[in-house]
């Protein structure tokens, strides 16, 4: 996740649209097959973040064979949704779900993932963006882990650490909502304090989120990266850990039922893309 921003030039990489329509019928017509996923990315500069979602991209196709699964992104990367949706709309596909790799509310999910949509001729609906959600919590509790978090703290240790959650920012107030509620899920989990802190566009800083956990006695403090994929922002928060830096999110199994969990939450509701607030 990246901040509300003017869009960049984009880095020339394609990701071919997958997925078969349905099964033949009795007589011999092919049958509607489910709605087309649309993996929403940002887009990014680092490669390492088009190769985590087109691996995150394949571990939701490996969980619900025969979903078309497609990608498109708002910037800096192709295929630009538009152009997802346009492809698709020339294969005949005539509806399709937007599922953004995005962590809260903010303008990519109100205002720019709407307005792209709003010109295709196939019928769009917008799921809610991934977060907050305890499967986000799974996630960022086993990249903690793997970075050498305790699975069990000792009275000592959990007076004295904490966990800065590390996100992008939005001058959205929503996005600082979603986040403020993530941090409070994985504090829940963790049993330590849990500050939401941010890379751009809102405040705190993570570097003032751990003077403020430092003066307040809590030394052992680790950064969670709160981002979706490798990038600028997620390397620059870790670098200011004072412990330890836990992986972004990435191609997490959690994070592939999350997209579909989102998928199938979309299909429930009448959230047209084009029209999303």
């Amino acid at each position: 996740m990246t901040p509300d921003r003017p869009a960049h030039p984009m880095r020339r990489v394609s990701t071919p649209l997958t997925g078969r329509p349905g099964p033949a019928g009795p007589h011999g017509r092919r049958r509607p097959g489910p709605p087309a996923l649309v993996l929403v990315g940002h887009g990014s500069r680092d490669p390492r973040a088009l190769a985590t979602v087109r691996a995150l991209l394949a571990r939701v196709s490996g969980l619900r064979p025969g979903l078309p699964v497609h990608l498109g992104h708002i910037e800096l990367n192709e295929p630009l949704l538009t152009d997802t949706l346009a492809a698709l709309d020339a294969r005949g596909t005539t509806d399709a779900v937007l599922v953004p790799l995005l962590l809260g509310r903010g303008h990519h999910v109100k205002h720019d993932i709407p307005g792209m949509a709003a010109g295709a001729r196939l019928h769009t609906r917008a799921a809610p963006p991934l977060g907050p959600h305890p499967l986000l919590v799974e996630t960022l509790h086993t990249r903690l882990v793997e970075a050498g978090w305790p699975r069990d703290l000792t009275g000592a240790e959990r007076r004295t650490s904490a966990v800065v959650l590390a996100a992008a920012g939005s001058r959205d107030p929503d996005n600082a909502s979603d986040t403020d509620r993530t941090a409070r899920l994985l504090a829940r989990r963790l049993g330590v304090p849990v500050v939401p802190a941010y890379a751009s566009a809102a405040a705190p800083t993570v570097e003032s989120a751990l003077r403020d956990l430092a003066a307040r006695g809590r030394h052992r403090v680790a950064v969670a990266s709160y981002f979706t994929a490798p990038g600028r922002f997620a390397t620059q928060c870790a670098a200011h850990a004072p412990w330890l830096a836990s992986a972004p999110l990435g191609a997490h199994p959690a994070m592939a039922r999350l997209v579909l969990t989102r998928y199938d939450e979309a299909l429930t509701t009448t959230n047209d893309a084009s029209h999303a607030a």
